[in-house]
């Protein structure tokens, strides 16, 4: 008899194994943050040897201290995103110090808030020199060694559902303009990648409460309007964007690449 088109599973070990990054490397720019922070810890209770980095190093470190102290495996790095030599040379001490080099989890962005017809041309290149083109040589520097390993592996960066929507009545200009291109350059890298086994995918939140978010959180009006805008009546917290950053760099995702979650208790539903 013909056996059927349905593939024989074997649910108990194919199954269990769906949200879990034993053996795996990722590495977590920008994860001392508020976000990357929980991303981090996430990554490592999944099973993942996990590295951050950012321009302070000695933050980084004190990240990986604590992993450690978990028993966690965790190395902290300086990474200045200013600087494309930089950005290589983090990527190749993480994949020295480990061995390998399977995920990256970029987490790195900023914010100059200036309203269209002041808009200076510093402040905008700033803007889109951290959100966008530290994006493209971090990702390329990961994945000359995911191709070189030939493993596979994934991609994954941290947006803003201001890659979708602007912002009326703030000077979102550099901000929505660098995480929109970060969307099409999600798009073509998966394009460019898939065929090595590696998926590249974006996670986009709405407001998360962090020390960043301040600003919005902190004044009454504000917070108010923005609450009034979110359908789930909430802001994010840090561990709803690190539940959906895992599922991008495990195995539940294999077949998920050049997508967008986003994070916005249904902002985009109700535009």
């Amino acid at each position: 008899m013909e056996e059927g088109l349905t593939p024989r599973i074997d649910f108990a070990r194919e199954l269990s194994g769906l949200f879990r990054l034993e053996g795996r490397v990722a590495y977590i720019p920008g994860g001392y943050g508020g976000i990357g922070e929980a991303i981090a810890w996430a990554m490592a209770l999944a099973g993942a040897k996990v590295a951050v980095s950012g321009r302070d190093e000695a933050k980084a470190q004190a990240l990986a201290a604590s992993l450690q102290a978990a028993g966690h495996e965790a190395l902290g790095v300086a990474m200045d995103a200013h600087s494309v030599t930089g950005m290589q040379a983090s990527v190749d001490a993480v994949a020295a110090h480990f061995g390998r080099l399977d995920v990256l989890m970029n987490c790195i962005g900023i914010q100059r808030e200036q309203a269209l017809l002041d808009v200076t041309e510093e402040a905008f290149d700033e803007v889109v020199q951290v959100n966008l083109k530290t994006a493209m040589f971090l990702a390329q520097a990961v994945a000359r060694h995911q191709i070189a390993g030939g493993r596979g592996g994934a991609q994954v960066h941290l947006l803003s559902v201001r890659s979708q929507l602007g912002l009326r009545g703030r000077g979102y200009s550099a901000y929505a303009s660098s995480k929109g291109g970060l969307v099409m350059l999600i798009r073509q890298h998966a394009a460019e990648l898939a065929p090595h086994g590696i998926t590249v995918n974006g996670v986009a939140p709405t407001v998360v409460r962090t020390e960043m978010a301040r600003h919005w959180l902190a004044n009454p009006e504000t917070h108010r309007q923005l609450l009034e805008r979110i359908p789930l009546g909430r802001v994010a917290d840090p561990k709803d964007v690190a539940g959906a950053a895992v599922f991008f760099c495990a195995p539940a995702a294999a077949f998920v690449t050049g997508q967008v979650l986003y994070l916005d208790g249904g902002i985009n539903a109700t535009q």
